[in-house]
Parts: C-alpha cells; sequence; structure tokens
C-alpha cells in the first residue's frame, strides 16, 4: 500500500500549563533534533511489495542495510529490475526524505522512474524511521549517512551513475553532498532551506510563537548551544546559500507556492547563488501537498537526460526473478497502477 510521505507539521504553541516546556523556543530546538513525530511504519506493510509488475515488468526490491561513519546502521531498500542483462549497469537515483519522514516516502518515486530503467535507492536516515540514531540534524550529519550509501552502491559494481532526489531536509542533504560529489549526475531538490536560522525567525513569526522580537536572537543562541551539545552540530553552519555557491552538479529545484513551512523564497535564494546548470519549477500546493503530474513528468525527463539510461529490451518485458510469467501476481500489476494513477 503507497504510504503518503510522513512531511514537517506545523509545530504546536504549549498549552496553558504545560510545565514540560521551559520555554517556547524548547519546541524549535525539538523540531531541528527529533521531530515530534519519528515515522513508524512495517516495511511488510508500508513499501512496495518484493516483488511487484509496472507497465508489463517485473520489478523487486531489496531490503539491506548500510553502516555509516558513526558505526549506526541505516534501513534501506533499492527498487531494481528483476531481471537485468548480463553485463549492463543501469543509473540509480537516491530519495532523500524529510525530517519526520522514511524511505517509504519513496514508493512513488520508484513507480515514475523505474518504468524508465532507472533504478530507485531509499534509507532511512539515523535518527529517521528505523534506522539506529537519536537525532536528525537537518542534513548535517544526514549527508555523511548518504556519503555511505554513494559508497556502497559504488562497490555493488552494477551502477552506472548516481543522482538525488531530496525532499525539504532531504533536499538540503542532497545539496551539501553535492557540493562534496561532484560525480553526482544531477539532483531534484524540493523545498530546501536557504539558512536554518532564517528559516526558525520566520517560523516565530508564522506560528506566533509568543517571544518579544528582541528576544528572539538571544533565544536562538541558545537553541545553538542546546543543540550542539545534544546533536553535535553548529545550526549556524547549515547555509545552503554557502553551499550552492560552489556546487556544480545539475539542479532541479521545485517548491509550492503557498508553502508557509519553507517560504519558496528559500529555493529562490538558492537557485539564485547556485553555480551550476539549474531550473526551478514553482507549484500550486503547500509544503506537504501532494505534487503535480507536471512536475513529476518534469522529473522524469531531468533524470533521463542526466543519467542517460538504457533502452529497455522487449525480452525482458514480463519477466519474473525466475524468468516465467507469474500468473499469480496480475493483482499486483494492476494494484499498484490503480494506486498510482489514484494519487497526484
Amino acid at each position: 500500500m503507497l504510504r503518503a510521505p510522513n512531511l514537517p507539521q506545523p509545530l504546536p504553541l504549549p498549552l496553558p500549563g504545560d510545565s514540560s516546556l521551559s520555554h517556547p523556543m524548547d519546541q524549535l530546538v525539538n523540531f531541528i533534533i527529533r521531530p515530534p513525530s519519528r515515522a513508524d511504519y512495517s516495511p511488510d506493510d508500508d513499501l512496495l511489495e518484493q516483488e511487484f509488475m509496472l507497465k508489463g515488468r517485473w520489478f523487486q526490491r531489496k531490503d539491506l542495510e548500510v553502516v555509516n561513519s558513526q558505526g549506526k546502521k541505516l534501513q534501506c531498500s533499492h527498487y531494481i529490475p528483476a531481471v537485468i542483462p548480463e553485463g549492463t549497469a543501469l543509473p540509480c537515483v537516491i530519495y532523500c526524505h524529510g525530517n519526520s519522514g522514511c524511505r517509504a516516502d519513496a514508493s512513488e518515486a520508484a513507480i515514475i522512474l523505474l518504468p524508465s530503467n532507472i533504478t530507485v535507492f531509499t534509507l532511512d536516515f539515523s535518527g529517521s524511521g528505523l534506522s539506529e540514531g537519536e537525532h536528525v540534524t537537518l542534513g548535517w550529519n544526514e549527508k555523511e549517512d548518504l556519503k555511505a550509501v554513494v559508497n556502497y552502491l559504488r562497490t555493488d559494481g552494477n551502477i552506472s551513475c548516481i543522482a538525488l532526489w531530496g525532499r525539504s531536509m532531504g533536499a538540503v542533504t542532497s545539496l551539501m553532498y553535492g557540493a562534496e560529489d561532484p560525480s553526482i549526475a544531477g539532483m531534484v531538490l524540493d523545498s530546501p532551506f536557504s539558512n536554518l536560522v532564517d528559516l526558525m525567525m520566520e517560523l516565530v513569526d508564522t506560528y506566533k510563537y509568543p517571544l518579544p522580537k528582541f528576544t528572539v536572537k538571544l533565544a536562538i543562541q541558545h537553541m545553538r548551544k542546546i543543540v550542539k551539545k545534544k546533536a553535535g552540530f553548529d545550526i549556524m553552519d547549515l547555509d545552503t546559500i554557502q553551499v550552492a555557491k560552489r556546487c556544480f552538479v545539475p539542479a532541479l529545484f521545485g517548491h509550492a507556492t503557498e508553502d508557509d513551512f519553507i517560504l519558496p523564497h528559500h529555493s529562490d535564494k538558492i537557485c539564485e547563488a547556485y553555480v551550476g546548470d539549474k531550473n526551478i519549477i514553482k507549484f500550486d500546493g503547500d509544503h506537504n501537498s501532494p505534487r503535480p503530474q507536471f512536475y513529476f513528468d518534469s522529473i522524469t525527463i531531468f533524470f533521463h537526460n542526466v543519467l542517460n539510461p538504457p533502452d529497455v529490451p522487449d525480452d525482458h518485458y514480463f519477466l519474473t526473478p525466475h524468468g516465467s510469467l507469474g500468473q499469480g501476481h496480475w493483482d499486483t500489476e494492476h494494484d499498484i497502477e490503480y494506486r498510482i494513477a489514484q494519487s497526484p
């Protein structure tokens, strides 16, 4: 069953008499390093099936673990054709989820890209989903998780080139990693933030925290110390505009025009500073809304151009991993194609 992406929700204000929050800014600290709803899901129920059919071809999901540089186990899935001709290396897109998300959010990407002979790899970042770790860092440590995944794929021996597709925190992670690895073929960056401190200042206004303006900067300095102590990174370092000035990977930006969580001007500023080939697409909706079909079509064309996937041989249609049609799975094809038709 396709699972709706688990994306950030508006931050709740403390209730009167709530002693669990000594200061409203503590909520923003938790937003940065411990989202209120860590994704909890079942791989058997919430991921695409281990064998499924799309557009007359069989594909499979391979679950695995990748260990990051801190020794934490990351839960991952790789969606690939059930039969790959010998000697054929396929390109791969790594899908990077948002700060309250998980690898189940990549199911839509897999359904969109697999028919074009582009494999899709997805992971739970450390501190997210079923992976080990307690804190998220909005891209800072997540880029090290991404590095571990890229290293795994490059030693796997059957990947031709790699591209990235990130949403929200995942877009920031992709951008930060892409600046360090120019061999990445391309990136789709959906609603990234340009500067974490600027974002926090905007959230204070958007959600009307009871903080006088003159105290906000002092409160952010206080938050900076707490985050550094708990999660080991400096919030002042999360400035993707500076990263954009040294990243040359072809990039497609996307942002919803009614996004009031990460305002559209964040993507505008990053795109303006970006020194590589770039394009930006705006569409109706908010931060958490389903993306329109024309946006997915643009993503498919973009990845096809930067990854140049091989053509699909006609004799590999309808083959299961065992070389037979497998009539018992026709419901799987119908179910998946029906669900993708019903979702944006």
